[in-house]
């Protein structure tokens, strides 16, 4: 039993969707669904934050100035429209934290407020997909 949950909550460090379903088929309740996918997944709200600031002080001594571009494109209409709450909260729903926290770090967003939004969507990821895949 405790292997199926650090199991659970080992693949919601990377992915909810994959966490969820996993734990549907190891016949755990929601709850611990619930519990172990939270857990998984703010571990990996923090491990991509720590990891993230390390890939970008590296990237950072060899990295050459470079003149600006033009900010265009639906990434920059989306963060124009939204901005950190729409990048830490929609964007964990949709395509997960570790993919957010790297979009945020390219745009130079405040860590705390993405960690903050990005732990919120992880709480709302996790609480509704747990009851939506068991109501049949």
């Amino acid at each position: 039993m405790l292997l199926k949950i650090l199991t659970v909550a080992g693949l919601a460090t990377f992915e909810i969707y994959a966490a969820i379903p996993a734990g549907l088929a190891f016949g755990l309740s929601p709850w611990v669904i619930f519990l172990a996918s939270l857990t998984g997944g703010i571990v990996g709200v923090y491990v991509t934050i720590f990891l993230g600031d390390k890939i970008k002080a590296f990237f950072a001594k060899y990295k050459k100035p470079k003149e600006e571009k033009p900010k265009t494109g639906l990434i920059y209409r989306i963060w124009n429209k939204y901005g950190v709450i729409g990048l830490g909260f929609l964007g964990t729903i949709t395509v997960g934290a570790p993919i957010s926290i790297a979009v945020g770090y390219s745009f130079n967003v405040s860590v705390v407020k993405l960690i903050t939004w990005c732990c919120i969507g992880v709480v709302t990821r996790c609480a509704i997909l747990p009851q939506s895949a068991t109501t049949d």
